[in-house]
């Protein structure tokens, strides 16, 4: 019996030590998120950090703005006339986590009146070569509220909708680099608000949301297509001169060697 009693305690201290070795876990495993936009020379860009256990895990940098579609009454107070919201996306907070296969970006601003979750996920498909890993944004949510009166104005079933996209791939990346686009890219969003597109105009991307090595350093870039082609158009007129002038030397070096008789 008394060695019972004194077998209670001890069980009771192991249970909270458990409970303490947990608590402080979680803590260490916590995540920080912080937003860096007030670096950014463009007004219009966004910098996001997460980091987790003092290590960055997701940097995001992006101009984004939303084309929202809604209705308001017209001037009999009978038919709709479907009227158009620009939202962009503002300096606010934001919220974050990483993962070994996931990670996610959430930004809220104007009072949570709107809400933003990129999901990005990490993939590996075998091809010809071998497994390759890629990654790749898989998922857009916005939720906007049509009843905030500076984007919206008298809107019809004013109130929180909330858009999703359906079966997305975008920003395509091999694993271990980042992604950089500065041209243009829309998506489109199903609105829950019916029969309505909400449009996603992402600029002057630069993203990677898995495998960063240096704190606030991204990974070699990979370029998206549209930037590419523009790059080869800017350089092969120069090319293209070189080569003339090239020529041109050339040409007037075997004349001067060689002078006609």
């Amino acid at each position: 019996m008394d060695l019972q009693g004194r077998a209670v305690p001890s069980v009771d201290r192991l249970r909270v030590l458990l409970m303490l070795f947990h608590t402080m876990a979680q803590i260490m495993a916590e995540q920080e998120v912080e937003n860096l936009s007030g670096l950014s020379t463009n007004p219009e860009k966004d910098i996001f950090v997460v980091r987790e256990n003092g290590t960055t895990c997701l940097m995001a940098e992006f101009a984004a703005k939303f084309i929202v579609p809604y209705d308001v009454w017209a001037s009999n107070y009978v038919d709709l006339i479907t009227e158009q919201a620009d939202i962009a996306l503002t300096r606010g907070a934001e919220v974050g986590r990483c993962g070994h296969s996931e990670s996610e970006l959430q930004v809220f601003w104007v009072d949570r009146a709107y809400a933003l979750k990129m999901l990005f996920v990490k993939e590996s498909h075998n091809m010809s070569k071998g497994p390759e890993e890629t990654w790749r944004l898989s998922k857009v949510q916005f939720v906007y509220d049509s009843s905030e009166k500076t984007h919206f104005k008298d809107a019809v079933s004013a109130g929180k909708h909330t858009a999703n996209s359906h079966h997305l791939s975008a920003l395509v990346t091999p694993a271990g680099k980042s992604y950089e686009c500065q041209a243009q890219q829309t998506i489109s969003l199903a609105s829950s608000d019916p029969q309505k597109t909400v449009t996603m105009i992402l600029s002057a991307v630069h993203i990677q949301p898995f495998d960063i090595i240096s704190d606030f350093v991204f990974s070699e870039e990979h370029k998206c297509a549209v930037d590419e082609r523009e790059q080869l158009e800017e350089t092969l007129p120069l090319i293209l001169g070189l080569i003339l002038g090239l020529v041109i030397v050339v040409t007037l070096a075997i004349y001067h060697v060689h002078p006609q008789k």
